[in-house]
């Protein structure tokens, strides 16, 4: 009966040894690893980024780093906006400044709403922080990657509040209201896009001076919904260099100087700049 005792004695402390061993805990100090720091090395190995698959990474370098076309869409993608009501949350509710659209003969890939320096700004969505920086353009810039694939962009930011690989819930502030970049007057500049490529915000929300809200649960793209890009592709510019003029220009692409200007929002005196670039169709 001892015998047996001792016997059990030491497979039991044998079991013990070697789960200590597997789990990396030794009375070593310079092997100790405590077991609530391993797991959360796990859990940072595994932290979930919404629709990784489809965008094949999460890039945080560019801002609009991964585009496919999507003028030559063959099908339709179905997307889901909605579960709940409380799935969404307006960005901000203002005076609508600037459509998407042509802009001064440019294209403006998002909309303008009217704030003041300090307003919050709010996610549409659940989702993560990709872009969180400054930009020459943008200034103060967020964009949120969702989770269904949109991802959405929060402009000209006085201060942002949330940092990259955030985990961002719908409603919740990620910056202020401003007026950095390339912006004249504070208001957010707001973009939906899919795979890089934008979207009218207008076609997936009910925007006006005192809404903001989603149209309906699902968003059904196919390559209609990206026709404003098939102009913009279309449209052809002139490099300037050194000694060109509009002159030049017009006769080059034989397209009359009246024309240009009309193009381009300029004058017949317009002074041009090396580099600048000159619409002529």
């Amino acid at each position: 009966m001892v015998r047996l005792i001792i016997i059990l004695f030491l497979l039991i402390s044998f079991k013990v040894s070697c789960s200590s061993d597997s789990l990396n805990i030794s009375s070593s100090p310079k092997n100790k690893i405590k077991l609530s720091e391993k797991c959360l090395i796990v859990h940072d190995s595994l932290s979930y980024i919404p629709a990784y698959n489809l965008y094949g990474g999460f890039d945080r370098n560019k801002i609009w780093g991964v585009k496919v076309d999507q003028t030559k869409k063959g099908d339709t993608t179905a997307l889901q906006l909605l579960y709940d009501s409380c799935d969404f949350h307006s960005p901000r509710i203002g005076r609508l400044t600037s459509e998407y659209g042509w802009r001064n003969n440019r294209p403006h890939y998002g909309v303008d709403i009217k704030l003041n320096t300090g307003d919050s700004v709010r996610s549409v969505f659940d989702g993560m922080v990709r872009i969180a920086r400054y930009s020459s353009s943008y200034g103060n810039v967020v964009v949120l990657r969702h989770n269904n694939g949109l991802e959405t962009l929060y402009a000209h930011l006085s201060k942002r509040l949330v940092k990259e690989r955030d985990e961002i819930t719908v409603g919740q502030l990620i910056g202020l209201g401003g007026n950095t970049g390339r912006s004249y007057g504070s208001h957010l500049h707001f973009e939906t896009r899919y795979l890089g490529e934008p979207i009218n915000p207008k076609d997936i929300f009910n925007i006006n001076d005192s809404t903001f809200e989603v149209r309906k649960d699902s968003l059904f793209l196919s390559s209609e919904s990206f026709s404003f890009l098939k102009e913009v592709r279309k449209v052809k510019h002139h490099k300037v260099r050194s000694g060109d003029s509009l002159w030049r220009i017009s006769k080059r692409y034989n397209v009359p100087i009246n024309k240009l200007c009309r193009l381009n929002t300029i004058s017949r005196k317009k002074t041009l700049r090396i580099g600048e670039k000159i619409r002529y169709n």
